[in-house]
């Protein structure tokens, strides 16, 4: 598909590609995890080839997850971090959903909504690795005793939970906002879209300045 002359870059190709490791990684952890949540789930398994194939895959999903999500956060830390107009955004939710645009305050590169999936992720994505080292028997059994591998394994299992219901709402709100995907596909929005969604965002490339994760040259 032909890039629009006027387009602007969102995610660079280091961006994307990354993001969709990261995605990638968190489907298989998904499927291989909920084949050992439950017995009803245990068809799952054969995706893998098997309850003990995806047993033995699981835990290494879950190394490279790790690193995966250490690039999102040397690329994305500095764009999520609050600022004061977050909270007046958040305020106005429901004009946000409306699409009432006059009533909707100007919004940097990422909403609050966004912030808080990405920092959500950022404290649960260890959580779940740690717990994750504690009952992974065949390098660490040995090292743990079976009241801290219960302990890890609910703990584990809450994480999950909370990093899957965190995850259905990134994904919604990515499809539910027109062209959002393209933008982690392609790596670029309209300026009508940078306009409608993140309006300060456009108004400072518009004005030259640039984030960390914005390539120096602009279409």
């Amino acid at each position: 598909m032909t890039r629009p002359k006027y387009a602007i870059t969102r995610y660079t190709t280091a961006n994307r590609i990354n993001h969709w490791i990261n995605a990638g990684l968190f489907v298989l952890l998904l499927l291989s995890g909920l084949s050992m949540f439950h017995p009803m789930l245990f068809f799952l398994s054969g995706l893998f080839g098997g309850g003990q194939w995806a047993r033995a895959a699981h835990p290494w999903f879950g190394v490279f997850f790790m690193l995966s999500w250490i690039g999102m956060i040397i690329q994305f830390w500095r764009v999520n971090l609050p600022a004061r107009e977050d909270i007046a955004w958040s305020k106005a939710i429901v004009q946000v959903v409306t699409n009432d645009d006059e009533h909707v305050p100007p919004i940097g590169r990422n909403n609050s909504g966004q912030k808080a999936v990405f920092w959500a992720m950022t404290l649960l994505i260890p959580v779940l690795f740690l717990t994750g080292l504690l009952i992974w028997e065949v390098y660490f059994g040995e090292a743990t005793s079976i009241g801290v591998q219960r302990v890890a394994v609910l703990i584990h299992s809450l994480a999950a939970i909370a990093a899957i219901l965190v995850w259905v709402a990134h994904v919604y709100a990515a499809i539910w906002i027109r062209n959002s995907v393209r933008s982690m596909t392609q790596g670029y929005v309209t300026p009508g879209w940078a306009w409608h969604h993140h309006r300060k965002w456009f108004w400072d490339l518009a004005s030259g300045q640039r984030d960390k994760t914005t390539p120096r040259k602009h279409p």
